[in-house]
């Protein structure tokens, strides 16, 4: 309760997934004054599920950089309340990055208070719900497709080859492979889970890898075989993903859901002139960052994103996070927090 004009007045509470650093991160009752600093206040409709979501809810990753925190690091919702003349109260936007859940007070939450820098307007084409079945892991994936265009991949310099994306039964992946087969590469699809192959097909998927043909150490060099790559896993999937790669492709590597190290030698640097491409969309550029959100309203079929795309309610968060990180979630899981269903 608050006190106004000597009167008891009812403070508007909302729900907000936090973590306090000590285990699984927990529901708790917010109000406004909780809110952080920040010249926007948007409602939250929508959140999605990342694998640094599940790292965060369940407290088996160091996420936040300061606590309590406020967990999620996606959301799109409706301005309520704004200082900012860029934004008006009943604009509609999305939020990506930026440190959510790390930095600032996340996506979790029926409510937070943005930076109003970091707001992208919905993009035509999209509905708010859709802006969460893309997300981190779709704008990540455009992201990834952006780096490897600016290095120079086209159908025709791929023609006759393959793009490989890892992880493809995923998040990142399950967007990547779309998009690239709607743009008309030959797209092949790693996954350690044979069950989803059809899964893939139906996105576009020409081939189906086994992921276990891609792990361990082999040569310096195997025999040339992708026209570029999107990884999602890291560790000795990429290296061996580089050690295929033909002469003067390029390998977009965004993900690190098999290990943070990278067991490869120089030689498909310097013999080949295959380049590595780091992709990061947390401190992405504005404009880089529109202009990825442009090309998924209109390079994504819609029916595709539907169909990858599974929305639960907040209050299954904490075994959401349990199902990613067991690699038990498929494609992109969007997070209703308003209530409000599909």
């Amino acid at each position: 309760m608050s006190r106004i004009g000597g009167r008891q007045q009812p403070v508007d509470t909302f729900q907000a997934m936090v973590s306090t650093g000590a285990g699984p991160a927990s529901v708790v009752e917010l109000s406004d004054s909780d809110l952080p600093a920040g010249d926007v206040v948007v409602d939250v409709a929508y959140s999605s599920l990342n694998y640094k979501d599940g790292l965060a809810v369940t407290g088996r990753g160091r996420i936040a950089r300061s606590f309590p925190m406020v967990c999620g690091i996606d959301l799109a919702g409706t301005v309520s309340r704004s200082d900012s003349v860029d934004w008006s109260p009943g604009d509609e936007v999305v939020v990506t990055g930026w440190g959510l859940s790390e930095t600032h007070p996340g996506g979790y939450t029926a409510r937070q208070a943005l930076d109003p820098a970091w707001l992208v307007r919905r993009p035509e084409g999209l509905s708010l719900q859709q802006t969460m079945s893309v997300g981190t892991a779709g704008l990540t994936a455009m992201l990834c497709v952006l780096a490897l265009e600016e290095h120079g991949l086209t159908t025709e310099l791929a023609a006759g080859g393959e793009v490989l994306v890892t992880g493809a039964a995923g998040g990142v992946g399950s967007v990547a492979v779309a998009v690239l087969a709607r743009l008309g590469y030959n797209v092949a699809a790693s996954t350690g889970r044979p069950e989803q192959a059809e899964y893939l097909r139906s996105l576009g998927a020409a081939t189906i890898v086994e992921r276990a043909s891609l792990e361990g150490e082999g040569r310096p060099l195997d025999k040339e075989r992708w026209s570029a790559a999107i990884d999602t896993v890291g560790s000795s999937t990429l290296g061996t993903v580089l050690r295929q790669t033909r002469y003067r492709g390029a390998v977009a590597a965004c993900g690190l859901a098999g290990g943070n190290d990278l067991p490869v030698t120089v030689l498909p640097f310097i013999l080949r002139n295959v380049a590595l491409l780091g992709v990061d969309s947390v401190q992405c550029p504005s404009e880089i960052r529109s202009e990825a959100w442009r090309r998924l309203a209109t390079g994504l079929p819609v029916e595709q994103l539907d169909a990858m795309t599974t929305v639960e309610p907040f209050e299954n968060l904490p075994q959401l996070a349990e199902d990613i990180l067991a690699g038990r979630t498929r494609g992109r899981v969007v997070v209703d927090i308003s209530g409000r269903g599909s």
